[in-house]
């Protein structure tokens, strides 16, 4: 790992308003700089650039980060490869590394902490996971320069050896225990428990481990930070399943990834527009064909994470699927998960291809610009929707339209979109022969008012004093000195604020020299993959609202005393729930003493 004394010097050397800047054209606006948002569509700018914090953040879809960050969300790049180059720019050298495993050739560079700990019965870190899915795919590359037929069958399918290192693609040989070999320094409990854990390696019933996927080609699969989570592997021979993916692990759940995004996020923003397709070499021969932006589900049907992963990253989303009956099954589960996602300003639409193809034959037989004046004969949602539920009906009977009614019901009642579900009821009252204001009556929808919307809007929460700390933290981190930290225990109601504040003191505590401006970058470098990230990243733009004539020092002297009046009545609460026969003199004292104070 990249030592966090070098991460903090290169974010002191590095200015995030000149790193933007390169890609994005911001406008000064007071002591900060806007735009328009490069990561999600937007007309009006809620894209914030802070040179005295020296961090970006959108007020639209909360893209947040630091320098590092942006060259890791808007180049597409690992945080290693974001870190290289933005030294290089700035002339610093990166620290060379140590080896993160073993060789195989001994025991050097082991990582004895690991191995203790698995040893004892913990299980291994997020961090540590990463780092074995990094050394599998490294052995998966190298098996793959070493297999004939591996490499012939990349050629049969038209790939160039270009497309396959771009998208990192490897081979697992045949055999059972191979990938071991790739984490020989480690004793044998270890690795099984490694390989095990991160879903590589099976256990039978006997204990004994072996290889999850062989003779397979392999293809990385990226979340959005960049990281490899899990593998998909196409088998070579014949055989079942034809693919297999990584099993759900601490890093991985399938529902929620999709193949490709993370490298193909600049491509959807300049298309404007992502293609969802249904496998691996989809992606992959379009890719090799110029189309750059299409992504694929991960063996499984859509999911409305993914739609809400897609519709954050572009405006139009295209689900593309094989003209059978499969695929209309396929995209009648997608539309399904769409309507909740969608919003009004937002378009999801359907390409079903020629019976026979899918977009990696389709698009090697006839070429890319075959392909994209496809997309120009895209089935829209809302026609699709009412294709499919006419066509399950006789329209020319009552009974059939009634039946059309109410299939339509349970799906018009998931769109939260206003304008869009306006437009499904009119054109549902089009098609029934029914009047607007009938159906409305008829499918128990009611019309509610902006201001009887506004009237029961919850009102936003206060934030509490953890909060409020992190906030004083994060925009100066030499307050940790007056922190009292006999107050940072468990506290129910703000069990992840009190977590990601005890995590943020500990960083500063560790890091000392993170002072000044150079305190909130490193940080936000520091948890990029935290569980605390996303919490940590909405205080800190909190802070943007902050000019320079804010009273910090009250700030932080109000935040501990309601941290204080908390804990009183907190502690007085759980004094006055005991009998006061129960009471030791000691509690009792205490009693009065809170009592009166």
């Amino acid at each position: 790992m990249i030592s966090q004394s070098f991460i903090q010097e290169l974010l002191s050397r590095v200015d995030v308003v000149d790193v933007i800047e390169r890609d994005v054209p911001l406008r000064k606006a007071g002591t900060n700089y806007t735009a328009c948002c490069p990561f999600h569509s937007e007309k009006t700018p809620s894209f914030t650039v802070s040179p005295t914090k020296q961090f970006y953040h959108c007020f639209g879809c909360g893209a947040h980060g630091s320098a590092i960050g942006f060259a890791m969300e808007y180049n597409g790049m690992s945080f290693v490869e974001a870190v290289n180059d933005l030294a290089a720019r700035v002339g610093l050298q990166v620290p060379a590394q140590p080896a993160e495993f073993p060789s195989g050739t001994g025991g050097s560079g082991s990582k004895p902490g690991l191995q203790q700990s698995i040893q004892q019965g913990k299980e291994a870190s997020s961090r540590d996971l990463l780092e074995v899915m990094d050394v599998a795919a490294r052995f998966y590359r190298e098996q793959l320069r070493h297999s004939e037929s591996a490499v012939a069958y990349l050629r049969q399918r038209g790939l160039t050896g270009k497309t396959a290192a771009h998208f990192g693609i490897g081979y697992a040989p045949s055999g059972w225990q191979n990938l071991g070999g790739a984490f020989s320094g480690y004793e044998a409990k270890v690795q099984k428990n490694l390989l095990v854990e991160a879903g590589l390696a099976i256990e039978n019933a006997d204990g004994n481990c072996y290889d999850r996927f062989r003779d397979r080609i392999m293809f990385p699969i990226l979340n959005l930070k960049g990281t490899i989570v899990g593998f998909g592997g196409r088998i070579l021979a014949q055989g079942e399943p034809k693919y297999l993916n990584s099993p759900e692990t601490p890093l991985f759940q399938k529902g929620r990834e999709l193949y490709n995004l993370f490298a193909a996020r600049r491509a959807i923003r300049e298309a404007g527009r992502v293609i969802v397709v249904e496998g691996y070499m989809d992606v992959v021969a379009l890719f090799q064909h110029g189309i750059e932006y299409a992504v694929a589900a991960l063996g499984t049907a859509t999911t409305p994470f993914h739609v809400q992963k897609l519709l954050r990253q572009t405006d139009d989303v295209v689900f593309c699927f094989d003209g059978d009956n499969a695929g209309r099954k396929a995209a009648w589960r997608a539309l399904e998960d769409s309507l909740a996602q969608l919003g009004d300003g937002k378009s999801i639409s359907f390409l079903f291809l020629p019976e026979g193809e899918d977009p990696d034959s389709y698009v090697r037989n006839f070429g890319k610009d075959a392909f994209e004046e496809l997309l120009k004969q895209t089935v829209p949602l809302s026609v699709f929707l009412f294709r499919e539920l006419s066509a399950r009906v006789d329209l020319k009977t009552s009974e059939g339209r009634a039946k059309l009614v109410q299939d339509a019901k349970p799906l018009l009642a998931k769109v939260i979109a206003p304008g869009l579900a306006l437009m499904l009821l009119k054109k549902l009252a089009e098609i029934s022969g029914l009047s607007q204001r009938e159906l409305e009556d008829l499918l128990k929808i009611r019309r509610v008012s902006a201001s009887v919307s506004r009237e029961r809007a919850p009102r936003p929460k206060p934030a509490s004093p953890y909060r409020w700390l992190l906030q004083v933290l994060l925009y100066d981190s030499t307050y940790i000195g007056k922190l009292d930290r006999e107050l940072l225990t468990q506290d129910e109601e703000y069990d992840e604020e009190v977590a990601a504040l005890a995590a943020l003191v500990e960083f500063i505590d560790t890091h000392p020299n993170t002072g000044g401006n150079t305190a909130i970058p490193s940080a936000t470098a520091y948890f990029h993959d935290s569980p605390h990230r996303m919490l940590l990243e909405k205080a800190e733009s909190q802070t943007l609202a902050w000019d320079s004539g804010i009273n910090v020092e009250a700030e932080f002297a109000g935040a501990m005393a309601r941290l204080h009046e908390m804990r009183r009545k907190q502690r007085m609460t759980k004094l006055h729930s005991k009998s006061l026969s129960t009471l030791t003199p000691e509690e009792k004292q205490e009693l009065q003493r809170v009592v009166v104070s």
